[in-house]
């Protein structure tokens, strides 16, 4: 079955100059500007940050990172955030060698980049606060076609190139009315990123036998083409009829979409489906304290469940250098957890807001960020 993505898109109040830096098709995401904002303005509290922050990473946040710069920006219109959009990586790595405040990541930061964020965040650690969720769509371009029923292990098949053709047998028969032929060309990210990253976990928890790679950033089978970035994937798929990628809901438009094999059900990428993983998912309890990761369960069958996700966190220290870099990090993070900022996320990304549970450990973790 295919389920609608949310649709409502928030409208978010453009006080100022909105300074964020995308690459790509940053420029056709703008976030709608709300005339009614700003109403009642006189009883609230006026800010008292002012400054700048760099960030950048993922692409996947690119819309939720659009509302969020622009709903803080209005709230504190003498601060002003900029958010370049580039891959999880070099989200990562920009954070860790000081060039951005923050990261925007598609992955959690890992052992290594644990160890060496230590020096980075003057004594202290990076940490992960999860605050997009949304669902990784199997996009694909067959003229007529918009929505395919697949299991996991056929979608196994089809991105390890051991299917090739889209009449072939194990399609066909998931999907008898729809009307299939040619050859299956596979696009993948060749950058990066933390979407491939979620997608092979994907593929390794529920197709073991059929995905038997190792899971990385890194697309690890030479099949099919590259494509840099989630505006890269996307564009690849919409230029060439038989193609088929994976890319954030979000960015997939008006592509067919495969609805996945979830125990005896297929679940299109949904909001929704995304939140019901993420509930029945644990937390990584081998992370230190404040560093908030989330342990996919792929394999889930609770109803509506969609399990092809990415959870996507803000990676910032524990410790920052100056008190106002400090409030300015607090400030900015806190806005992206809190319940306005997940609700602008998932009007302009059709993201899946966080729990109340989840928000509660993510506001404790910024709240302890503190001066070296």
């Amino acid at each position: 079955m295919k389920l609608p993505l949310l649709g409502r898109i928030g409208a978010v109040a453009l006080v100022g100059t909105l300074a964020l830096t995308l690459s790509a098709c940053g420029s056709d995401n703008a976030v709608d500007s709300d005339s009614s904002a700003g109403t009642g303005s006189s009883e609230a509290p006026a800010s008292t940050l002012s400054g700048s922050l760099n960030g950048g990473g993922s692409s996947a946040q690119e819309k939720a990172q659009q509302a969020w710069v622009a709903g803080f920006q209005t709230a504190n219109p003498s601060v002003t955030v900029n958010y370049t959009t580039s891959d999880s990586g070099a989200g990562r790595k920009g954070f860790l060698d000081a060039s951005l405040d923050f990261a925007g990541s598609d992955s959690a930061l890992n052992d290594e980049e644990l160890a060496s964020s230590t020096e980075r965040c003057y004594g202290g650690a990076g940490i992960d606060v999860p605050v997009y969720v949304s669902p990784i769509a199997v996009a694909f371009n067959i003229d007529g076609v918009t929505e395919l029923d697949l299991s996991a292990d056929v979608v196994a098949k089809i991105f390890s190139g051991a299917i090739t053709t889209w009449d072939d047998a194990a399609i066909t028969a998931l999907n008898p009315d729809a009307k299939l032929s040619g050859p299956i060309v596979v696009v993948h990210r060749s950058d990066d990123s933390g979407t491939s990253k979620n997608f092979q976990d994907y593929l390794s928890k529920t197709a073991p036998d059929v995905w038997t790679y190792e899971v990385s950033n890194t697309w690890p089978v030479q099949v099919g083409q590259g494509a840099n970035g989630t505006s890269g994937v996307v564009q690849t798929i919409q230029a060439a009829p038989g193609t088929i990628g994976y890319a954030d809901a979000s960015a997939v438009g008006s592509l067919g979409k495969v609805s996945l094999g979830v125990g005896t059900e297929f679940n299109a990428p949904t909001a929704e489906g995304a939140a019901a993983t993420v509930d029945a998912s644990p937390r990584d309890d081998a992370r230190a304290e404040g560093d908030v990761v989330i342990k996919v369960d792929r394999t889930t069958t609770a109803a509506g469940a969609y399990p092809a996700i990415l959870v996507s966190y803000l990676v910032v220290c524990n410790t920052y250098d100056t008190q106002d870099k400090v409030d300015l990090i607090k400030g900015y993070a806190s806005y992206v957890a809190s319940a306005e900022g997940q609700e602008k996320a998932a009007g302009a990304a059709g993201s899946a807001p966080i729990s109340e549970t989840l928000r509660t450990d993510v506001l404790a973790s910024i709240d302890a960020i503190a001066v070296k």
